[in-house]
């Protein structure tokens, strides 16, 4: 009598990601999300909803911290969120927060805390700020049952010039080449894949700099699977960076602005990067980022709210920056496919 053992669960080959742009609260985007309860910007984000929850992790940029009203909302220069933006962001698919960035610091130490606090009481994985050494030292690795698992890491150029208060080092991860190769080392060493935000290059130029590119190529050197950037507030191109040991690291090197009050129309458009990472053979590189596709997304005015992200492939009346939009994002990645479907609701 031979005795029977009970399959062993098979890791899938692939899972998919989605990366949206910068989520960026201005004073005049919480005041149109205003009700007598609180705050809900829930409908102004209703039409891109269905599109965000189709892969199996969705990672945005969360670029104010969500301090809530305890702190004191602002806008502009000094930010501090409404927590609800944060329930929102998970309502629609949501799984990962990357919160390095040049606003960080807005309100010290004191807002990274209540983000923190209001993110854990969420529950949704946070990257790049943190409220301990502990806290920093951990490493965030999402798993996912019988798919390949993905750390995340966070890094960004600065703070506007405001200081990480003394004795807190932990607070912000901030862009250092010896810091981040470290930081790859150990996210490699607990997880099948890595995927790097960035928050760097220069504030409203369509071409990633010199500096961006250098990071992207020290990223691919040392094996990241995607980086993803953000800052400019605007759409870069996106690239294939070829790592020194043949590694190949898809690069989007700024997703733009997905939901903010910037006015201007190319601040206005932004969008949502999936792409799959798939195990392969090649002992160089085991898992790669295949099939990118790209939802191009606009913050409209002309429906019921102020502010509304929409995906642009919809709006009749921009069909010509829409097209041009596309050949500007894939000049360096001409097989890049665009979502121009309705998604399952």
């Amino acid at each position: 009598m031979s005795l029977q053992t009970k399959p062993v669960p098979q890791l899938q080959s692939s899972l998919s990601i989605s990366a949206i742009g910068d989520i960026l609260i201005h004073k005049r985007v919480y005041t149109d999300a205003k009700t007598d309860n609180g705050y809900d910007f829930a409908p102004m984000l209703d039409q891109v909803k269905p599109y965000l929850n189709q892969s199996t992790i969705t990672i945005a940029n969360e670029e104010t911290m969500i301090g809530g009203t305890e702190l004191g909302l602002s806008g502009y220069p000094a930010f501090n969120s409404p927590k609800e933006i944060g329930s929102t962001l998970k309502d629609l698919g949501v799984d990962v927060v990357s919160i390095a960035n040049n606003h960080s610091l807005d309100k010290g130490a004191e807002g990274i805390r209540h983000a923190i606090n209001n993110w854990q009481d969420i529950g949704l994985m946070y990257t790049g700020a943190y409220k301990s050494q502990a806290d920093h030292d951990h490493i965030r690795v999402y798993k996912t049952k019988n798919k390949p698992s993905v750390a995340f890491l966070s890094y960004t150029y600065g703070t506007n010039g405001i200081k990480t208060p003394s004795g807190m080092p932990y607070l912000v991860n901030r862009i250092d080449y010896g810091k981040i190769k470290h930081d790859i080392e150990q996210a490699q060493s607990q997880a099948d894949a890595v995927v790097v935000s960035f928050h760097f290059g220069q504030q409203y130029q369509p071409l990633p700099n010199q500096a961006q590119k250098d990071l992207a190529q020290f990223a691919a050197d040392q094996g990241v699977d995607v980086v993803i950037g953000h800052h400019p507030h605007v759409l870069q191109p996106l690239a294939w960076v070829t790592g020194k040991n043949g590694n190949k690291t898809l690069v989007d090197y700024s997703l733009g602005n997905f939901f903010s009050g910037q006015d201007d129309f190319n601040k206005r458009v932004g969008g949502m990067l999936t792409f799959n990472l798939k195990k392969t053979s090649d002992k160089q590189d085991p898992i790669q980022a295949v099939n990118p596709k790209f939802l191009v997304t606009f913050v409209t005015k002309e429906g019921p709210y102020n502010y509304e992200a929409v995906p642009m492939y919809q709006l009749d009346k921009y069909k010509k920056e829409y097209e041009q939009t596309k050949e500007h994002i894939s000049r360096w990645l001409p097989e890049l496919k665009f979502v121009e479907t309705a998604a399952n609701k």
